[in-house]
């Protein structure tokens, strides 16, 4: 069911096309099929089930046909690193727009939980962030511009670390996994396709839904 219009406005969906590929031949690796759907396709679908605007954040020349109607926006700091990402990411939103931040290998994203994030910053929390096993998720996650400059100290001290970052940001509303797994497992919504193995995991997973 979609979102009334209102709901949806103030918020940009952020695609973030990050990671090299070499494990896929050089293949981008969101391009890759699950479910006969290319990955990057199942992002965009959850995430325009909470806003129609997506920015797609890659470096590749290539990007622009990727999504067809969806400007890319490139990262402008020299600096490497998924922090550099999620900085062109926040900043690539227009002004005043929360950013709903999602990475492009995540098959099983879930619109549900997305949208939770988007409240919980509508709330007044500067960020929200899901956690998982492994820790918190900032790539599936919602920011506001709020957080940019403490991202930004952090690129200047050279500190790439997302979990020092995440430590950092201000008013953080942190998502527990008991509330996650209103949504689902896990290990399933924060799966990420990174190598050829993954991939066929990915698959099994798709299949068994």
């Amino acid at each position: 069911m979609s979102r009334p219009a209102d709901a949806r406005r103030g918020v940009t969906g952020a695609i973030v096309a990050g990671g090299a590929n070499e494990r896929f031949g050089g293949e981008p690796k969101g391009l890759r099929r699950v479910g006969a759907v290319r990955i990057i396709d199942r992002v965009a679908a959850a995430i325009r089930a909470v806003t129609p605007q997506i920015v797609l954040v890659a470096n590749s020349r290539e990007a622009e046909a990727w999504l067809d109607g969806v400007p890319v926006r490139r990262d402008v700091r020299s600096e490497r690193g998924s922090v550099v990402g999620l900085h062109t990411a926040i900043a690539s939103v227009p002004e005043g727009d929360i950013a709903l931040v999602a990475a492009w290998d995540m098959p099983f994203v879930s619109a549900a939980l997305l949208s939770l994030l988007v409240t919980r910053v509508r709330e007044g929390a500067s960020a929200a962030i899901p956690e998982s096993p492994d820790g918190p998720e900032p790539f599936c996650a919602a920011y506001t511009s709020a957080c940019l400059s403490h991202i930004e100290q952090a690129i200047a001290r050279g500190d790439f670390r997302l979990s020092s970052v995440v430590t950092a940001l201000p008013n953080v509303s942190r998502i527990g996994e008991t509330d996650v797994r209103r949504f689902g497992d896990p290990g399933r919504l924060f799966f990420n396709v990174n190598t050829p193995a993954d991939l066929e995991e990915a698959e099994r997973m798709a299949a068994t839904a």
